[in-house]
């Protein structure tokens, strides 16, 4: 007769017996901050762009420390949040903008409200991202 791996397990508590316990199933496998935000984004891709713009897809620094801006060291991570506009309503909203997660789920909601206008500065980059993608699908369309 063979046991479930949990009662093996208790049995070899309770007797003494020497059953090792069951291997948990792998991981999943990690995503990059790039990848996450590329999924997370696949249905506004001018966020991706910002992303791309913004950060490099930065969330951390070399150092492990949460990535900053090199233009205003108060934006912070992939998204380049503003802790001085933004953390205190983020906070209160349940959104840490000093994770990969909460730092683009804060993101789509000041897109979903503000557009890009909180991404303005970096537009001269992500604009022409966009404007490129716009002529590629236009050009993919014309003579079908």
């Amino acid at each position: 007769m063979q046991f479930p791996a949990s009662i093996a397990l208790a049995i070899s508590v309770a007797f003494g017996t020497n059953v090792p316990p069951p291997t948990p199933p792998p991981p999943p496998q990690a995503q990059t901050v790039k990848e996450y935000v590329q999924d997370y984004f696949a249905d506004e891709p001018i966020m991706i762009a910002v992303a791309q713009c913004e950060s490099h897809f930065r969330q951390y620094d070399l150092k492990g420390a949460i990535y900053r801006g090199v233009q205003n060291n108060l934006d912070v991570g992939v998204m380049q949040i503003n802790e001085y506009y933004h953390l205190s309503e983020a906070t209160k909203l349940g959104y840490d903008i000093y994770s990969v997660s909460g730092n683009v789920a804060y993101a789509r909601y000041l897109y979903e409200r503000q557009g890009t206008a909180p991404w303005s500065a970096s537009e001269p980059c992500w604009g022409k991202k966009v404007a490129s993608v716009k002529t590629a699908k236009t050009l993919a369309t014309i003579g079908k």
